[in-house]
């Protein structure tokens, strides 16, 4: 990723990072790693506080531009619209453990009630 241009506006608490990513050869980059790409690019970023916005990839073109916004604080990134937020909170959640499978249906059981929904 290249950062193209990097602005910090101080009165909404963010910098903002217009960025140019060639991807020759492979797929356009994810959101997740577009994130990882800035939170490394800004020193002392937080991933939480780090929103794409405004990617474009033209078509037949291995390169994908676009707008990063990194706030400061919490506070400064209630700004964002609530979409906004949302598409980025899975990036954010630790993966949930796999739940344990179903407890087995006793044989007689399940035999029956296929037999009602049959009749």
């Amino acid at each position: 990723m290249e950062i193209v241009e990097r602005k910090e506006n101080s009165v909404l608490g963010r910098v903002e990072l217009t960025f140019q990513w060639n991807h020759a050869r492979e797929a356009t980059p994810s959101l997740s790693q577009m994130v990882d790409a800035a939170a490394k690019a800004e020193p002392g970023a937080d991933k939480k506080l780090v929103f794409v916005k405004n990617v474009n990839t033209r078509f037949g073109m291995s390169r994908t531009s676009g707008l990063i916004l990194v706030y400061g604080s919490a506070e400064s990134a209630s700004i964002e619209p609530n979409y906004v937020v949302e598409r980025h909170k899975s990036l954010n959640e630790t993966k949930p453990e796999k739940k344990k499978a179903a407890a087995p249906v006793p044989k007689g059981e399940s035999d029956e009630a296929e037999e009602e929904g049959e009749a």
